[in-house]
């Protein structure tokens, strides 16, 4: 396909080609996290997942399901992130996931893997808002209830503290998070001092459910169908190389970063798991709310460590909500500055931040929280778009490796293609499962994909912007590929 550059110019209007300005209206802050702000940010995107949500895989497969499902759920992320580790070592861009897709699959893989991550990082913010006013609310904070002008404040102060700038958004991500991880450290020992582990298969056990147990309540279906739930454990980790350009050495940073990220949430999901179901049992806890607050109740009256977890579940989700609405611009930046959505959405502030990148998904999350205040749905459907990206991500190093082994790697991804082909599998299988949980998500993500697909289609495959580093990229490849026929 050849690569069109024909956006008018700010200052030549109908112009066929970009300003020779484009790309410098269109920059990130360079240098400004390391891997220490960095490893944060991964920990960042997913620890309100410990918090809360979790705990509804276990009705769909009881404990010994869930479990099952958890391990099988961090095999694929731990097999997906070190690919990306590799991957993110050789395009350190902004693009992420769509770049990488991009160099292996073409402008379609590229847009398809892209769009599946805006998904999830457009309807997860949406859910958490709503998550943080129900928060709020249970807390008697200032005496406000969960409702728009909640949701309103959230989306205005933290894309407030994005638009300062990158280094003030991450440093303040990194100490909230700390909160909320150190929260999670004093919970598990308050909660292992009053462990049972009789406590953990005390769901009542389906007999008509093929290989039910007291361990698999709901049979082996079980396991496959709380996949999307342990995800929730590790659901974001996957979007640290979108501070590719933000980063110091990203080629030695990021796969730093990555790696440490998932160690941490390793940790993290098998000390919250084990922890608040042996402490209060499986069967209280799959339809809480607030399962580790919960799981310190056991007799429904507050003690004063539930209520300092309370609030510690709202910074929880303030970390992941913050950092969600960063991720999610940085994805939005990328494949508008490449034309693969309307460009003016790349364009940048005096402060080197992508403010409209910022402010358009911001209030469609708003909006939608709004008029929904169905933070579950949203957040299957972020699954949903979650799950298709990482299968176009794992299958983008498959064919990487096999297509380019001779391409420079600072990092090479242990057990090369082997590890992203389990990656691959699991992916679809998690993709799948989406149905068995909720058939309406799917559905709704699938609609949205058709309407990106047509404009791709119609439009914007036929406009793309050749200047764009992702694009500048695939373009190499091509040419090296041409010369070698040759």
């Amino acid at each position: 396909m050849t690569v069109e550059s024909t956006e008018p110019s700010a200052t030549e209007p109908g112009s066929a080609e970009p300003a020779d300005d484009y790309l410098e209206r269109r920059t990130l802050r360079r240098g400004s996290a390391g891997w220490l702000l960095l490893t944060g940010l991964g920990v960042a995107y997913v620890v309100s997942g410990d918090y809360s949500g979790w705990n509804f895989g276990l009705a769909e497969g009881g404990f010994g399901g869930l479990a099952i499902a958890m391990g099988l759920m961090g095999v694929m992320y731990a097999c997906m992130v070190f690919s990306l580790a590799e991957l993110s070592s050789v395009l350190p861009t902004a693009g992420g996931g769509y770049g990488f897709a991009r160099r292996a699959l073409g402008p379609w893989g590229g847009f398809l893997t892209g769009t599946a991550i805006l998904i999830e990082y457009i309807l997860a913010p949406a859910a958490i808002s709503i998550f943080i006013g129900d928060y709020v609310e249970s807390l008697g904070l200032f005496g406000l209830t969960s409702g728009w002008p909640v949701y309103l404040a959230c989306f205005a102060v933290f894309i407030g503290i994005h638009l300062w700038g990158v280094g003030e958004a991450l440093r303040f991500s990194f100490v909230v998070t700390g909160v909320a991880v150190a929260a999670l450290l004093v919970f598990a020992v308050g909660a292992f001092l009053d462990f049972d582990a009789s406590r953990l298969n005390d769901i009542p056990v389906e007999a008509d459910a093929f290989g039910a147990n007291s361990w698999l309540p709901m049979g082996l279906l079980g396991i496959w169908a709380a996949f999307p739930f342990g995800m929730w454990f590790f659901l974001g980790v996957e979007g640290v190389p979108l501070a590719a350009e933000e980063t110091k050495d990203p080629a030695r940073t990021l796969p730093r970063a990555i790696r440490w990220s998932m160690a941490i949430l390793v940790a993290l999901a098998l000390l919250t798991f084990f922890a608040s179901s042996g402490a209060r049992g499986a069967n209280a806890l799959q339809d809480a709310g607030n399962p580790l607050v919960e799981a310190l109740q056991p007799d429904g009256d507050a003690t004063g460590l539930s209520r300092v977890i309370n609030y510690a579940g709202l910074a929880g989700l303030v970390a992941s909500f913050f950092s969600l609405i960063y991720a999610g611009s940085r994805q939005l930046f990328a494949l508008s500055r490449a034309g693969y959505l309307p460009r003016f959405l790349s364009l940048t502030s005096s402060r080197k931040a992508p403010y409209l990148g910022l402010l358009v998904p911001g209030a469609i999350g708003f909006g939608l929280a709004a008029a929904t205040g169905d933070g579950a749905r949203m957040l299957n459907v972020a699954v949903f778009g979650a799950t298709i990206s990482y299968a176009l991500m794992s299958l983008s190093h498959i064919v990487l490796r096999r297509r380019e082994p001779g391409l420079e790697r600072p990092y090479r991804t242990p057990g090369g293609v082997l590890t992203s082909s389990v990656a691959l599998v699991l992916a679809c299988a998690a993709l799948v499962a989406t149905f068995l949980v909720d058939v309406t998500a799917a559905l709704i993500a699938l609609a949205v994909y058709v309407v990106a697909i047509a404009y791709f289609g119609m439009y914007s495959r036929k406009h793309l912007v050749a200047r764009a580093p992702e694009e500048e990229f695939a373009a190499l490849a091509a040419a090296e590929a041409e010369l070698e026929r040759d």
